[in-house]
């Protein structure tokens, strides 16, 4: 059992560890909505800045991530487009002038690239040498416009020696779209029919696959060591916040570091 599993273990958090062939010395992480308990209740995990819990909850929310991780998560701003962060130096991070980004690409110890999620797909990547590691924030409007593709190329490696972890996102059997968002991919790519649905009965709609769609754009993108999905946080409400089924604004986070 590592450092991070020991803490999970002994704080009885049900955060995931991603399951990806990365080197030793990257180290990954997805928050869920529960945090610790406190007199025998289980606290909510919500790190969002902009939400109706009071600032000091999402601060000491935040503060049990650092003590579980012993990082600096990098917060973005994150505004669904296409800008990725480049995070060299551990003072860069501002707290208080969060950058406007929806993918960090960090190389060196000390800061985590993280993303915030809430049915957006969180999606983590390292190289194979382990000399920096990505994340990327992917809602549709993200994933169509070209976030991965971005940050795969800030990454600045070959293609083929970058590994991806698809996180926790809604899931093909819940994420109804319209025609906008069936047109943002199927427009500029046949090939993205593929992953949609018609929904019985409901003329113009869609059931659209998050995952397929992000896996066909990493594999355009030449990525092909593509690991994780399965997750769905529209219907599995114990474990994960989702914005489409409470319309809340509280949030989760994928972060992935280089070990010291």
């Amino acid at each position: 059992m590592n450092n991070i599993q020991a803490a999970l273990a002994d704080r009885d958090l049900d955060w995931i560890i991603p399951n990806w062939p990365a080197p030793a010395n990257v180290r990954a992480l997805m928050t869920t909505r529960n945090a610790d308990i406190e007199r025998g209740i289980r606290r909510r995990m919500n790190l969002a800045g902009a939400t109706g819990d009071a600032t000091d909850e999402v601060e000491r929310n935040r503060a049990l991530l650092r003590s579980v991780t012993g990082v600096d998560p990098f917060w973005l701003s994150q505004t669904h487009g296409t800008n990725v962060a480049r995070i060299d130096d551990i003072d860069d991070i501002d707290a208080a002038q969060p950058v406007e980004a929806d993918g960090a690409v960090v190389t060196r110890g000390g800061a985590a690239a993280t993303v915030r999620i809430a049915d957006c797909m969180p999606v983590l990547f390292c190289t194979r040498n382990g000399s920096r590691v990505a994340a990327a924030h992917a809602g549709w409007r993200g994933l169509s416009a070209g976030i991965l593709e971005a940050t795969v190329r800030a990454i600045g490696a070959d293609r083929g020696q970058v590994i991806a972890w698809l996180g926790p996102a809604i899931g093909p059997d819940a994420f109804e779209v319209g025609e906008d968002v069936y047109r943002a991919f199927t427009d500029s790519d046949p090939e993205a029919r593929t992953s949609f649905a018609p929904y019985p009965g409901r003329p113009g709609k869609w059931l659209a696959d998050f995952y397929a769609l992000a896996r066909m754009r990493l594999r355009n993108a030449g990525v092909t060591s593509i690991h994780g999905g399965g997750f769905c946080t529209f219907t599995d409400a114990s474990r994960f916040f989702s914005y489409r089924r409470d319309k809340t604004m509280e949030r989760m986070a994928a972060l992935v570091w280089l070990a010291p």
